[in-house]
C-alpha cells in the first residue's frame, strides 16, 4: 500500500470536492451514530462495561510479555505453531514460507487490518500467490484496487451504483441480463463467485480481535460468514494478530465483547463470534490440518512506558472515526495509509515516523468525541498533543506554527 500520508492536506481537498465521496460518507453518520446510541441506552451497566474494559485492558498491557508467553505455550499445547514478527517485513516473510511450504496457489482472506498494515497481499502477488478478499466489503475494494476507508467498513466510501458497474465489469461468465438493483442482489452475486473460491484455496489468512492466554484460542467477530469458511475449509489456517490482542481469559473476552457490538455497529452482539483453538482434532469433521499464529510487533513494544501506552487499548471498533468530524468531511483515503480517523492521528505517526504524519494529529477539532464514545476510554485528543509537541520540538511544523504557539504560550504564562 502506498504511503500517501505527508499528502494528508491535499489528499482532504481533493476528497471534498469529490461529490460521489461526500455522498457515501453521509451514510458513516446516519448509519453507525444513532445505533451506537440506542444500544448504549439499552444497557444499564454500559459505563461500568467500559471502565472493566478498560481495567482488563491496562492490567494486561502491565504483564503482557507474561500473557503472549502464556498464549504461545497454549497454542503449541493444542498442536499450532507460534512465529514471532519484530517487523512487517518478518511478518510477510513468515506468511509466504507458510504459503510456499502449502504449496499454496490461491489464499482466501477474511477482514485483517494487520494483513493492510503489512500489505501481505502485494507481497503475495508478487510471488505468484493469489490473495482473494472475501469479506463482501474487502471484496468490494479489491476488485477496484483501493484500500479500505474505514476498519469495520472498508467500502463505505463506495456507492451501490459503483459496485453495480464493479461487479458487471468483472464477474463477465454472469448474464448481462441480470438484475442488480438491490443490495440483496450484489450480496447474492459476491457469494456465488465466492463459493468456488473458498472451495479452492489452499491456505485461509484471518486476522484477530482477541487472543486468549488461558487456552491459546483465537476470536474473530465478523457479521459474515466468511470468516469461518476462510478457517475452516482450507488445509492450513494463518492468523494475523499484534502483540496486544492478547487478553488473559475467556471471561475477559466476555466482558469485552459487550462493549464492542454496541460501539462499532450498534448490536448487541456481532452475528459470529468465532473461537478457533488450534488444528482440527481426530473426532472434527472440519477445519484446518495446521494452525499458525504470526504475532506482530511492528513498534508496539515501544509504546509500552510511554504516553502512547493507552493507545494498545484500542479493540478496533471504529467509533472513534465514527464520530469524527474531520473524518465525516474527508474520509479514510484522506489519511493516506491503513489507520484513519482519530486513531489514525495516533497509530500512523507511531508508525511510519511523526516527520511523515504530523499533519494528522494537527487534523482534529479536539471537540473529545472520540474520546467520549470509546469503548476502551482511550484519551485520544491527549496522545495527538503529545504528536504534536514532538512535532514542534523536532522542528517539523511549519515556522508560522512555531511563532503562534510561542506567542499563545507566553500569553498562558501571564494570566
Amino acid at each position: 500500500m502506498k504511503i500517501t500520508t505527508p499528502e494528508f492536506k491535499a489528499n482532504s481537498v481533493t476528497a471534498l470536492e469529490n461529490e460521489t465521496l461526500q455522498k457515501a460518507l453521509l451514510h458513516v453518520e446516519k448509519g453507525f451514530i444513532g445505533k451506537r446510541q440506542e444500544a448504549a441506552d439499552g444497557l444499564p451497566e454500559f459505563e461500568a462495561l467500559r471502565d472493566k474494559a478498560k481495567e482488563i485492558k491496562d492490567h494486561t498491557l502491565r504483564h503482557i510479555d507474561l500473557y503472549l508467553e502464556a498464549y504461545e505455550e497454549k497454542v503449541i499445547e493444542s498442536g499450532g505453531h507460534v512465529h514471532w514478527a519484530q517487523t512487517a517485513n518478518d511478518a510477510r516473510n513468515i506468511v509466504l514460507d507458510i504459503c510456499r511450504k502449502a504449496g499454496a496457489k490461491t489464499v482466501t482472506k477474511g477482514k485483517s487490518m494487520i494483513s493492510e498494515e503489512i500489505a501481505i497481499n502485494d507481497h503475495l502477488e508478487k510471488n505468484g500467490i493469489e490473495p482473494i478478499e472475501t469479506d463482501l466489503g474487502e471484496y468490494i475494494i479489491q476488485l477496484r484496487d483501493e484500500a479500505p476507508s474505514h476498519i469495520i467498513a472498508p467500502a463505505v466510501h463506495v456507492l451501490k451504483e459503483q459496485v453495480e458497474a464493479d461487479f458487471r465489469a468483472e464477474h463477465t461468465h454472469l448474464d448481462e441480463a441480470r438484475n442488480l438493483e438491490e443490495p440483496e442482489s450484489l450480496l447474492d452475486e459476491a457469494r456465488q463467485v465466492l463459493r468456488q473460491k473458498f472451495i479452492d484455496s489452499d491456505v485461509g489468512i484471518t486476522g484477530a480481535n482477541f487472543l486468549i492466554a488461558e487456552t491459546g484460542t483465537s476470536i474473530i467477530v465478523t457479521n459474515e460468514g466468511n470468516g469461518d469458511l476462510t478457517q475452516i475449509l482450507p488445509r492450513v489456517h494463518i492468523v494475523l494478530a499484534s502483540i496486544e490482542k492478547v487478553t488473559p481469559t475467556l471471561e475477559d473476552v466476555s466482558q469485552i465483547l459487550r462493549v464492542l457490538a454496541r460501539s462499532a455497529t450498534g448490536q448487541d452482539m456481532s452475528v459470529y463470534t468465532t473461537f478457533s483453538t488450534g488444528p482440527k482434532r481426530e473426532d472434527d469433521p472440519d477445519g484446518p490440518e495446521e494452525y499458525h499464529v504470526v504475532l506482530l510487533d511492528n513498534g508496539r513494544t515501544n509504546m509500552i512506558g510511554t504516553e502512547f501506552q493507552d493507545m494498545l487499548r484500542c479493540i478496533r471498533c471504529g467509533a472513534c472515526m465514527n464520530h469524527c468530524p474531520v473524518y465525516h468531511a474527508v474520509g479514510g483515503h484522506a489519511y493516506g495509509w491503513v489507520y484513519p480517523g482519530p486513531m489514525g492521528s495516533v497509530l500512523t505517526p507511531q508508525f511510519i515516523g511523526v516527520d511523515q504524519a504530523g499533519h494528522l494529529p494537527n487534523a482534529s477539532t479536539f471537540c473529545g468525541r472520540c474520546e467520549a464514545v470509546c469503548p476502551m476510554k482511550i484519551p485520544l485528543p491527549k496522545m495527538m498533543r503529545h504528536w504534536r509537541e514532538q512535532e514542534f520540538e523536532k522542528h517539523l511544523s511549519p515556522p508560522s506554527h512555531r511563532r503562534n504557539l510561542k506567542l499563545w504560550a507566553w500569553f498562558a504564562k501571564r494570566p
